[in-house]
Parts: C-alpha cells; structure tokens; sequence
C-alpha cells in the first residue's frame, strides 16, 4: 500500500508517495493559494501513475490544518514531520536548517532536541528573497548565478522582506552592481537566519540542508557555510523531508486514490467566519460624492505644443519609480512622466528628456531641481541646477493645493513619510523604521498574488461588502491570514478592502504611532501613488473621521514640488538657463559604474563611482569628503563624536608581559564611558590590558551566533563580537563589570544604570563560550570610592591598599577623560559660533559614540555644514531642572537637561539617538520632545540598529536642516 505525504507549505504545495520504505513519486509545485485545485491537480497526476488504489494520506505544513479537519485527513505538525523523517533518512543530523516561503526552522537534534522558529517576522525565507529578486528584475536561478561573481557585500537589512528594499534601493539607484546586491541579498538571509534563530546555540556538528531556497539557490549555501565554518549537506530529497515524514509517520488515513481526490474537489471551505468590517462606501452615491469632492484638487495643465515661455523641470527618482513634471511659470503641468525605474532610473529619465526635446525642440528649460531616493544621482547625472531633499520637496508641493496645510502624509512604494508642519515650516517628520507593512509594495504584492494588477486590485475595494480584518501584520505573514480569509469564503474585493484598511491602520498606528488621531491636525494632504487607491484614501477619511485632500497628482508630488522649488530657486538666484545637458549632450549620453574601496583611513568605505559623460563623477557610499576633494580634515575640529573616538583609541593595548597576565576589555556598552577607569584601573594592578577596538560589521558577525535574544539592542549584541576578539588574543582573563549604579551626578532622584548595561555580563557568562579565557563580572558600585576599592580587592584577591592606589588613579583618569571632552566641547561651540554655524547636539548613550552603532550619523551631521558636541558635554552646563517624569536614570538625565540648555540657545538644536530594543525610551522620547516643543525646537529623533537604513536617517537629517533655513528665513 501507498503511503503518500502532502505538504501544505506557504507557497508550495509538495506531494510524495512511499512504498516498502522508498520514494516512488514526488512533485514540487507552487500553489498560488489555490490550494484545493493545486491539491486536486497533484492527485489526478498521481492517479496516472498508479491507477486507482489504496493509501494511507497524511497532511502537514502550514497551509494544511484547516483542510486536515474538513477532509478528517490527519495532520502531522510539520517539525514533527520533519524529525519523522530525518531519523529514517538522516540519522547522524545534529542540526537541520529548513527555509520555506515563510517559515525558518532550525532543529537542534544532539545535545538536546530543540526548535527554533521565526514568529513574527518572515524575513530572511523563500519569499524574501522572491521579492529582492524581483526588485533586481531576475528570478531566483539568476539571483545564484550573479551571486557567484560578486566582489563586494553591501549591510542589507533581512529583518523585514519589504523594509530591505530601503537597502537595496539606494544601492540601485546609484549604480551598485546586480552581482554584489544579490550576494548581499543571500549573505543576509544568512545572517537572519543565524542571529534571529539560533539564539545563542552553536551550530555545529553535521548540519543539513532543507526546504526550496537551500535546495534551488547553491550560494545560499555556500554563505550558509562560510558563516558558519563548516560544509553542511543538502541531501537528496531535501524539498520534501515535511512530505516525507507525513507519509512515514504512519498515521495516515486509507482511502483509495478516487475518494481522496473527490473529497477534495468537493471541498467548499470551512464554515469558520472571518471578522467582518464595514464597508468602506454602502452604495454608489456615497461613491460618487467622494470623487466628486476629491476632483476638485486639481493642476491647471497647458498644451506643451503651443506653449511659449519659461519651463522648469522637477524629478522625483524613488524608490521604485521615477517621476517628472514640466510646469509652466504659473505652476501649469506641460508634461508628466511616471514610470517604474526598473533598476536604472538615469537611463528612464534620460530617454525621457530625448523625447522632449525631440517631440519639442523650441522649449527652454530655465531651472531644473531632483529629489527622492535618487535625488544626487539624477541631479549629477543630468547637470541639474538644484536638488533638495523629498520631505521639503513634498512641502511645497502640498502648498500649492493648500497653503494652511499643518499635516502631510505621503505612502510610497516601500516608505510612510508623515510630516507635521507648525507656523508655516516643518516641525515633526515620522518615517517608517523598522517595518513597511503598510506601503504600496504591500498591496502590489497581494494584486500579483491575486493575478491582478495594482489598478484592477484598488478598483476592488469600492464594492467590498463585508471587508476582512486583517489587522496589519509583517507583509509576508498576511499571505496566511489572506489565503484563510479566501478559504472561508472572503471574495478578492473584500480582501482588497481589507488590505486597505490595513495600510491606514499601519501608517496611523505603526509610524505616527497616534493615539489621537484628531491630534494630527485639521488641514490634511495626502500623497504618494498608494493614495490613488480610492480604497486606501476612504479607509484613512473614515479612520479620521474628517475629509482631507487629495490631490489629482498624488503620485506626482515630489516631482511637481521639485519643479515648484525649480522655479523658486531660478527667481532667487536670477538664473535664466539652467545648466542641463542640452538635446546634443543628451544624445551622446553615457555613464559607467564601478566599486571600489577607499584608502584614505581605516574606514575603507566602498565607494560607488558613477562617470557621466564630460568626466563628470558622482562618488557615494563615502563618511567623509575626503574620496571627493582629495584633503584629509581633522574631524576633531568640528565633531566632538569623533574626538570621542581619537580618544578612546589611544587607550592601547599593552604586551609588557606583567605579572597578573593578561585582561581584556571589551569596548562595547558602558565601556565607552568608563574604559579610561578600568584601563587605568587594570594598569595600576599590573595587567597586559588589551582592549578591543572600536566595531565594525565584520566583528558584529564574528559574535552572532552566540546573541541569545533578536530583540535585545544592537550595542548589546554587539559586546559578542568584542569578546570574540578578546578570545582570539588569548587572554587570560575578561573583565566585563556590573553595576546597578552609575555615577552620581546629582541630575536626578536617582542614578540606575541601564539594566542591559549593567547585567549583561550575566548574559555572555550563560551563552557565550569562553574557551581559555576566564570570565571575571565585576559587581560594582562606582558612586562609591571605597566601596569600589573593597570588592576589587574581594574579585581579583588583591591586597586592598594595592586596589586602593589603583583606583584613586582610575577616577584621576576619568576625571582627566571628562575634563578633555568637555574643553573639546567648547571649543566647538566657541568655534561654531565665531563662524556663524549651527550647532547639533547628538543625545544618546555612551556607545552611540561606535560608529557601527551610530553609522556615521555624526559625519554626517557635520558634512551637512554643522557642528557637533554631544549631551554629556552640555549637560553639566545647566543646573538639575524638574521634569514631568520619574527622574532616576543617568543617561536619561543628562538627556533631560541637554534639552533643557538646548532649548534656550538659538543656535543649538537637538538630535536625539534611540536603539531599537530599548525599553526605557518611551518615556525619554516624550519628555524631551516635550521640553524642546515647549521652547519653540524642532524634535529629531532617530532610531537605530543593525538594519538601519543610512539614507533614511540623511532624509531626516536634511529635512531638519531644511526646516531650519525656512524658519529662519
């Protein structure tokens, strides 16, 4: 008899039918979530093959629970399935790695059975990489063979399938490589899987190879290995091991080949009911009122044949698409363009700009001005005269359809940007961080599942009766919870509806994280090409309860805002031609692309570098200026983050063979504070201190796979690769101190220290391998000289008056420490404001001084024409100040009164650094954008991590600094 296992997976469907213990017949198909017809197809093919006979039929995977209780088939829990059959077929596996559509599992198998799943997140599986394939214009036997000739990897964020595109895009946009993106691509699946997964747990012993992208995709392997230092096996079979364990399990149900077939073509769903919504419009009226009212935000726009004047030209090159507009001197459109940029948005613009002037030889174009994603690469590319960044660009173009406009919401391919404008200039930027549930690419990806295009899928929604609750969950899990929706009867246009309504719910309630919908103002613009979706716009009306504005070139308003700039920037400089490549030059255009890696410093940043035509270059992908105008600055002069760091290095490592041997420090969490105390500290005691030095991705990788929780903040993740480094010295000993106290400082009611900082210790002595080195955590109390002393002497066994003459030398070298930062600070400021330049006060934690952790954020800021000092150098400037929270935290202290200082200096503004993970921040967040509020101040705040995208943090960075120059006239 047959026994025959069928695994229901999240994209595919695989069939395999055993008989005296051997494969007979296997099948791998995608389903489209057409299950039962995919099912059905499967089984009549089977039924060619063996005729009509009996077999014992057993479901699982995790599409297939609720067709195992219709068809009363029983269902195995696909792990289980697994282990069923990796005893039978792999019986020495230690580890198993599977990668599905949508799920990740790692079975630990020796050394204690033990599964490790992915729960909320489905980045980092099949469909990840389905959708950066697609962003690539390639399949997935593509994305394998250009892997395999990449020469660089880029940092690209696999935490969320959609969110990486904010990675990728940038990188496309200026010129990256499709072999290094897809590498790249891979490496972070890799990485995902290990970090997010194995928690901690070693990976080690003969580890195998599961599911489709570990089958189909070879370099995934190879990274897979490279990551981990060994040579796992994809054995044979390896896409049906979940069928393979149905069918061997035993517990199937014996029906003969026909039954099991008509059972499932007379298979109507299951009687479960999905939550139902209102509809977003009761009948056709109520639709026709919308339109009507919505009609009415139009652009005048003018036969470009029969126009006679000044012409000012704006792009917007976004992340998915490229958009221009033409306007006349009045703001009249002459011409439009709106197109996907299909990775080369230089060569879309370009063919472009031929056909205008070929169709139109008479026009002059008198400014020209890009922005978006693209903004620096269209802008170099073409010759433009200007170029601003999208929030600003996206401001003036909702002024023109209303000039009281206090709040701008603009949902775009793969980003939310919200901006809140108070007295005439933009106050509040949100921008979505960590998650892009909710963006256009969200539902484009459910109208292609569907079979529909974007258009055809939105036209749905209108007639929606009874729309699915589908909440707004990671883009790639609601594929699950629409599949259900469509098993127990939901049609496409209520799903539509439903996913609408998602994307509302996500943008109000993820990014702007409102409570208070009603707070976000009274004169609302909405934008971007998600909002031409009729369904999207009433689900945000009917969430808000109030009409907003939507403008009939939605999609068009960074462009049109671009071309608006364009002409504001021609009247204030009194430019009469701009300086575009002209028909000629645009004829004979050309451009090259290459990668290559600084060596101006240690950095070694990798460099794109684009050639136009005329020699023309575009450089990025650089922290400094340096790769551009060939001069090395003292960074110390004008940024107090890199002082910070000049500093911190000249703490060397020593190698004079003393006594006590040998103690490292690792420098990661309250290190960068307190490094010159313990370096000293250790010194004094006569130790070799060998400090590890300041982060970089590679050292972030080296610690991963010992990181016990993904949600733990990045600079704790970090200190991992800091002891791994310490471990490859040899030391003897590894000092990592815990301390419930900081150091007084007389700032608050109390003075805790983080309690990752303070512990976390506690968490490498559980999970983290010491090999020869021996672990020392250090329970002390640094507001407490003597104190500090006594325990010393207790931990190491050292003579108390020895610890006591090291410690007064320690605090001597803190002091010392602070003193030089804080004269450093001065100096700044005093050299800041003899040139008339604005001064950046970048809050945060200690360790947002690493760069790794702080990705260059202060190069940045000083590059954009400011200086900086941070707020532990400001802080002591003002006296402790009451505040509207339980003031006990050092760190959030000195935050509280840098605000409080900032707040009455005119050339001060605050930037205010958050890690992903911290839980404490909430409340530091609130009261700080209170104090600056209060006092007339712009609110920046920045969330960071591992997956920070770079370029979202430069629009924030420049919209601030936009916003400034218009507040000041």
């Amino acid at each position: 008899m047959l026994n025959i296992g069928i695994d229901v997976g999240s994209t595919t469907m695989k069939i395999v039918a055993v008989l005296d213990g051997e494969v007979v017949y296997s099948k791998y198909q995608r389903h489209y979530s057409e299950i039962i017809k995919t099912a059905s197809s499967m089984l009549e093919d089977l039924l060619s093959h063996f005729g009509e006979c009996e077999a014992s039929i057993a479901l699982s995977g995790s599409a297939a629970m609720g067709l195992s209780e219709a068809l009363n088939i029983p269902f195995i829990q696909e792990v289980y399935a697994t282990r069923i059959a990796a005893k039978k077929l792999l019986p020495n596996a230690d580890v198993i790695i599977e990668l599905g559509g949508e799920d990740a599992k790692i079975l630990f198998l020796s050394g204690g059975l033990e599964v490790r799943m992915n729960g909320t997140c489905a980045g980092g599986t099949g469909a990840f990489i389905d959708q950066m394939a697609t962003l690539l214009g390639v399949d997935m036997d593509q994305i394998n063979s250009l892997s395999e000739n990449a020469k660089e990897l880029y940092t690209i964020a696999s935490r969320c399938g959609v969110f990486a595109k904010s990675d990728i895009k940038p990188l496309i946009n200026q010129g990256a490589k499709s072999e290094d993106i897809a590498a790249s691509i891979l490496v972070a699946v890799v990485n995902q899987t290990v970090a997010g997964l194995a928690q901690g747990r070693k990976i080690k012993g003969d580890v195998f190879y599961l599911g489709g992208p570990l089958t189909f995709i070879p370099q995934l392997r190879f990274y897979f290995d490279k990551a981990l230092g060994l040579k796992g096996i994809c054995p044979d079979n390896s896409l049906y091991f979940v069928a393979l364990g149905a069918a061997l399990s035993k517990e199937g149900t014996v029906l003969t080949l026909n039954e099991a077939f008509d059972e499932l073509v007379n298979y109507k769903g299951s009687d479960r009911s999905f939550i139902k919504l209102d509809p977003l419009f009761n009948n056709d009226r109520e639709y026709q009122e919308f339109i009507s009212r919505h009609n009415k935000a139009t652009v005048n726009r003018l036969d470009i044949s029969r126009y006679d004047g000044n012409v000012f030209l704006g792009i917007d090159s976004g992340s998915t698409t490229i958009k221009a507009i033409l306007i006349s001197e009045d703001g009249s459109i002459l011409s439009s363009f709106y197109k996907s940029n299909n990775g080369n948005p230089v060569k879309e613009i370009v063919s472009y700009l031929q056909d205008i002037y070929q169709k139109y030889p008479n026009i002059k174009i008198c400014a020209s001005a890009s922005t978006g994603y693209g903004e620096d690469l269209i802008k170099h590319a073409l010759n433009l005269d200007y170029s601003l960044v999208e929030t600003m660009a996206h401001f003036r173009g909702a002024r023109f359809f209303m000039e009281d406009v206090d709040f701008i919401i603009d949902i775009g391919g793969q980003d939310i940007k919200c901006f809140k404008i108070q007295d005439g200039s933009v106050d509040d930027i949100f921008l979505n961080e960590a998650c892009s549930s909710g963006c256009g690419s969200f539902l484009q990806t459910f109208a292609n599942a569907m079979g529909k295009d974007s258009a055809e899928f939105a036209k749905l929604a209108i007639s929606a009766r009874y729309p699915v609750d589908l909440g707004s969950r990671c883009t790639v899990f609601m594929n699950s919870s629409v599949k259900q929706a469509q098993k127990d009867g939901a049609s496409v246009n209520d799903i539509s509806a439903g996913l609408a309504i998602s994307v509302v719910k996500n943008a109000l309630y993820k990014v702007i994280r409102t409570v208070n919908p009603e707070a976000l103002g009274k004169n609302i613009i909405v934008q971007g090409g998600t909002f031409l979706n009729d369904g999207v716009l009433r689900a945000f009306e009917k969430e808000l309860g109030i009409h907003v504005i939507r403008p009939e070139i939605a999609g068009l308003m960074g462009a049109y805002g671009a071309a608006l700039a364009a002409k504001d920037y021609s009247k204030r400089n009194n430019i009469k031609v701009s300086k575009i490549l002209n028909k000629d030059e645009i004829k004979d255009f050309e451009y090259s692309v290459k990668s290559s890696r600084c060596t101006g410093c240690t950095n070694h940043c990798l460099l794109t570098i684009n050639t136009f035509s005329g020699g023309r270059r575009l450089i990025s992908g650089n922290k400094c200026d340096r790769p551009i105008n060939g001069k090395i600055e003292n960074k110390n002069d004008k940024n107090l983050i890199a002082f910070k760091q000049s500093l911190l290095s000249s703490y060397k490592s020593t190698a004079l063979n003393r006594k006590r041997g040998s103690l490292g420090l690792p420098l990661a969490l309250g290190f960068y504070e307190l490094l010159p105390f313990y370096y000293t500290l250790f010194s004094e005691l006569d130790y070799d201190v060998v400090v590890s030095p300041l982060s970089n991705r590679e050292l972030y990788i080296k610690g991963q796979d010992s990181i016990p929780s993904d949600t733990v903040c990045f600079p704790a993740k970090l200190m991992h690769g800091h002891i791994e480094y310490l471990k490859e010295k040899n030391v003897d000993y590894i000092f990592i101190p815990c301390s419930s106290y900081n150091i007084e400082e007389k700032k608050g009611t109390n003075h805790y220290n983080c309690p990752v900082v303070a512990y976390y210790g506690e968490v490498i002595k559980g999970n983290q391998d010491m090999g020869s080195s021996k672990l020392i955590l250090g329970y002390l109390a640094l507001d407490d000289h003597h104190f500090v002393s006594q325990r010393i002497s207790r931990i190491l066994d050292i003579p108390l008056r020895e610890t006591k003459r090291a410690v007064k030398k320690a605090f001597e070298a803190l002091d010392e420490y602070k003193r030089l930062i804080a004269d450093k600070a001065e100096e700044i400021i005093n050299n800041a404001r003899r040139n008339g330049e604005r001064i950046i006060v970048l809050a945060g934690r200690p360790y947002h001084t690493d760069s790794e952790i702080n990705h260059g954020i202060d190069q940045l800021i000083v590059s954009l024409g400011a200086s900086l000092v941070t707020e532990d150098s400001i802080a002591s400037l003002i006296s402790r100040g009451s505040v509207k929270v339980l003031n006990q935290w050092t760190y959030h202290a000195r935050l509280y009164d840098a605000a409080r200082f900032v707040a009455k200096e005119k050339d001060m503004e605050l930037v205010q650094l958050v890690s992903f993970g911290c839980g404490l921040d909430a409340v530091t967040t609130d009261e700080v954008r209170s104090i600056l509020r209060e006092n007339n101040k712009i609110y920046t705040q920045l969330k960071i991590d591992e997956i920070t995208n770079v370029g979202a943090v430069k629009i924030r960075l420049r919209s601030l600094f936009s916003a400034l120059e218009e507040k000041n006239g």
